[in-house]
């Protein structure tokens, strides 16, 4: 598969969670907001906000953005109610889809960059892996909102997520 094809199929998966995403949030009622499912887990709308932001932030912290730079942005980028959510979330994306197409393929397979939480014995990854692990992080916290939905009692199933 070429570089381009396989950028092709990841961008139609983001492009399916960025819609079935945004159609989500927006069946959230205001009451719902505060709904935590236990003690240690995050409220709906924390998860949401966390949610949206894995475009913008997962960037960042691709590019090597310390601690502090990636605290700032997730604070920066708090939204309240499921519109402006929805905002973060689409802008993000463009912003993200942006960045890898401009790579070049040699950049895209071999240039590595090193998280913030890495140790000093870890090694960096590849833009082509950070692109994967972006992914599965944003279907990861995709279905964990969908689950939040389902324990409300929203009338949500798998057509929601296609």
């Amino acid at each position: 598969m070429s570089v381009s094809k396989m950028k092709e199929v990841l961008f139609s998966e983001w492009d399916v969670a960025v819609r079935t995403i945004s159609n989500l949030l927006s069946k959230v009622q205001e009451k719902d907001w505060d709904y935590r499912p236990r003690e240690n887990m995050r409220t709906l709308l924390e998860l949401a906000n966390h949610l949206v932001q894995i475009p913008v932030v997962d960037l960042a912290i691709w590019q090597e953005k310390n601690e502090q730079e990636i605290r700032h942005l997730e604070n920066k980028l708090q939204a309240g109610n499921a519109s402006e959510l929805i905002e973060v979330l689409k802008k993000g994306y463009q912003d993200f889809k942006a960045y890898y197409e401009s790579l070049s393929e040699t950049d895209f397979l071999e240039k590595k960059s090193k998280p913030f939480y890495f140790g000093a014995e870890m090694e960096g990854h590849t833009q082509a892996k950070w692109l994967t692990e972006s992914t599965t992080h944003i279907f990861h916290h995709r279905g964990q909102f969908f689950n939040y939905l389902k324990e409300l009692g929203y009338e949500v199933n798998m057509f929601d997520l296609y």
